[in-house]
């Protein structure tokens, strides 16, 4: 019953067939001569005879860890395979069309594989390199086995001390052309098993795109490099995810390091990976398969090394920036900017929390990266999303406990308050909201409702703390951990209530919301005293925290808002983890003013950083920030969300963007404009506040309606230039509202 489970979770039958109907045929394979120790290198070669090159050659391929594969000579696949694992057991595998890249004749299948052999935040290992390919090219079956060929790659190795920090899977690597040089010794494939086989178990499709490629690329200081010594600084035009690439003229031996900034300088108080080349004699040219970011990118170069050409190449999670925003203040078109820039740096395998310290997909984390995804990429970015839930919830304990980040292999703690996050009304809700995927919030339902039920409720009424194996809550000072805990509690049950709803689940429905009565009349009585939410045992100074998740969860009523807008005035306790759901509880209390004042006051050093494209994980850099402080943390990005979703105010009211809310809420800002890519399609919107009236124009997509909410009281109002009067619901189509004040 547990694999099946897992199964289902994976969002397809693990063993199913291939399109053609073919089952799984080929064999994990391997050679005699593995190592199976941490970053091992092997290659693979096959050859295939087409007669006649088909429309389509679909290649099923499972490899630990990642590989790389050409069909003759040509690059097909760049870093292909996800970290281990779906489950804790079970393994990807990739789908890869061959047909553009066969020819009539003899065609030559060649895999790079990179077993990382090592645990990490974002990676469970197996404990064994292999690989494992099947398919059809036309009539002609494709199966790894015994008749493949597999050797050593003795070039590659591990980069001397410092080695990357505990957290990180991958090692930093060398290459040493010199060994490249020589015959490699093949040898036929050692056949470990067929699918299904240990240590690999079941293998679940990739749920998310092969990387985007944007090839190789000039640096943007490509026409004069600078020089500081033996390094060569080159230019990147955003922190980005790149392979650096090299071109010398170069006497053997010599060695060259890639580093970025970002493992020099902003690394997060821990060491992250780097890239280094020994040189054979004469021109040669190479390119670093590890992943580094940054914005500069250093080559370390010896004396008597002539460079030819420097350039990297950018991959990253296949989606595109379709979300806009542009508004009359400057500082928030940079900050939307920063977080959009921020949360692409931090997609790849999995939403991360960074990519250079972590790479860990912690789930507090990925709730903001998921809702701001929404506002800011293409609808592909949906898949990530949808891995993170399945993972979280196909990792679930036997004592129904949830814990992250997954995958992992070196951590199983769990973090109760963000664990409740995801559950809820942030996380799951808001998932199905603007993604409409009901078959996924019905497949983990189940297991949510075990996880609720392991919370134990108090004498009072009230939940009591559930420590798990961190008890968190957020960085920084003043944490009023119990109704912090209470708050995101009431947001688990409410999410769940919706959900129930949904799925036609009147009971726990009914149930969920008699739990939801009883805790807020527990939490208000217990927390409020007159001018704010606190623990009476609490001693340090009142929690901000507190006073936003009680305005987002509906636990503060409205006669409470203007004492609480005093007490988000006054305390800066909040990480930018936490700064979003501050900022979204004063647009809900309708201090939209308020609300982008504070926001501009705690970014403004991030923001207003020319240095930077992304956001830090803390107010500062290195011991000025939170948790090492990195200085590309989407959480800090909440405020995209809030920009698009509140102060241009668009937000699905059913799920899947059937009918939208348009709710501008412009405060001081005279002018905004949002796009967003739905799952309907493209959502735009702009408005105008200006001094006599109130201009705002929709473009609703086929399939959906809007409801727009004007941000006052006008005189008259127009529609399309024609006297309208009542409620704005609007059909697909361009429409503009006047609003004569």
């Amino acid at each position: 019953m547990k694999l099946l489970i897992s199964f289902i979770l994976s969002g397809l039958l693990l063993t199913s067939p291939l399109a053609h109907g073919q089952a799984w045929r080929g064999q994990w394979i391997t050679t005699a001569a593995a190592r199976n120790a941490p970053n091992e290198w092997l290659a693979y070669t096959h050859d295939v005879q087409v007669a006649r090159v088909p429309a389509q050659a679909r290649l099923r391929i499972a490899a630990d860890s990642k590989y790389w594969l050409w069909v003759n000579d040509q690059l097909v696949v760049f870093e292909g395979g996800l970290k281990r694992g779906p489950t804790p057991q079970d393994t990807y595998y990739d789908e890869v069309d061959v047909a553009p890249f066969l020819r009539p004749g003899n065609n030559k299948l060649y895999v790079q594989l990179w077993y990382f052999g090592k645990d990490g935040f974002s990676h469970k290992s197996s404990g064994r390199a292999g690989l494992l390919v099947d398919g059809q090219i036309g009539d002609q079956p494709v199966a790894s086995g015994a008749a493949w060929r597999v050797a050593p790659l003795p070039a590659f190795g591990t980069a001397p001390a410092p080695q990357p920090n505990s957290r990180i899977s991958e090692a930093s690597l060398v290459y040493d052309a010199r060994l490249a040089a020589q015959p490699l010794a093949w040898q036929p494939a050692r056949e470990v098993g067929p699918a299904g086989t240990a240590p690999w178990n079941q293998l679940v499709r990739r749920p998310i795109p092969q990387w985007k490629n944007f090839g190789l690329t000039p640096y943007r200081n490509a026409a004069r490099y600078e020089r500081r010594g033996d390094t060569i600084m080159c230019r990147l035009p955003y922190n980005a995810q790149i392979t650096p690439y090299l071109r010398v003229n170069a006497p053997a031996g010599q060695r060259i390091v890639m580093v970025t900034d970002n493992y020099v300088r902003f690394n997060g108080s821990s060491v992250n990976v780097r890239g280094e080349y020994i040189t054979k004699d004469g021109e040669q040219e190479y390119e670093s398969p590890g992943w580094l970011n940054g914005h500069w990118v250093y080559y370390v170069v010896p004396a008597g090394v002539q460079v030819l050409e420097l350039k990297y190449r950018e991959t990253g999670y296949h989606s595109e920036f379709a979300g806009r925003f542009t508004s009359s203040d400057p500082f928030l078109n940079r900050l939307w900017q920063k977080a959009q820039r921020t949360l692409y740096l931090t997609m790849r395998d999995n939403y991360m929390d960074c990519p250079d310290r972590e790479r860990a997909q912690w789930t507090g984390d990925a709730v903001l990266e998921s809702e701001e995804s929404f506002y800011a990429l293409d609808t592909q970015s949906h898949a990530l999303a949808r891995k993170w839930l399945r993972e979280l919830v196909a990792w679930q304990r036997p004592d129904h406990s949830l814990y992250s980040p997954v995958p992992a292999g070196n951590w199983d703690q769990e973090l109760p308050d963000q664990i409740l996050a995801t559950v809820g009304y942030y996380g799951l809700w808001t998932y199905y909201l603007h993604t409409g995927d009901r078959q996924t919030v019905a497949d983990l339902y189940p297991h949510v409702q075990r996880y609720l039920a392991l919370w134990e409720k108090r004498p009072d009424g009230l939940m009591a703390i559930r420590k798990g194996g961190w008890l968190w809550g957020d960085w920084g000072d003043n944490r009023d951990m119990l109704p912090l805990f209470n708050a995101w509690y009431y947001l688990a049950l409410k999410g769940n209530y919706l959900l129930a709803k949904e799925l036609g689940l009147t009971a726990d429905a009914a149930r969920h919301a008699q739990a939801m009565r009883a805790l807020a009349r527990a939490f208000n009585q217990t927390f409020w005293n007159g001018q704010s939410y606190r623990d009476p045992a609490y001693a340090g100074l009142t929690d901000d925290r507190v006073q936003a998740l009680a305005v987002d969860a509906g636990l503060a009523e409205a006669a409470k808002y203007p004492a609480l807008l005093q007490v988000l005035q006054q305390e800066r306790h909040a990480s930018p983890y936490m700064e979003k759901y501050v900022y979204e509880a004063l647009y809900r209390m309708n201090y939209p003013r308020q609300a982008n004042a504070r926001l501009e006051q705690r970014f403004a050093e991030m923001v207003n950083n020319a240095y930077f494209t992304t956001l830090f994980e803390g107010w500062g850099i290195g011991k000025n920030g939170f948790g090492g402080g990195t200085v590309n943390h989407a959480w800090s990005g909440g405020g995209l969300t809030i920009l698009s979703s509140r102060l241009c105010g668009v937000r699905p009211l059913t799920p899947g963007y059937g009918r939208f809310l348009v709710a501008p809420q412009p405060g001081s800002v005279a002018a905004a404009a949002a796009t967003l890519a739905c799952v309907k399609g493209k959502i735009v919107t702009d408005f105008r506040n200006e001094t006599r009236r109130f201009v705002l124009r929709v473009t609703v997509p086929a399939g959906a309606t809007a409801r727009v909410q004007l941000p006052g009281r006008y005189r008259a109002v127009q529609l399309n230039g024609r006297p309208h009067q009542g409620k704005l619901e609007l059909k697909p189509g361009t429409w503009q509202v006047v609003a004569r004040k």
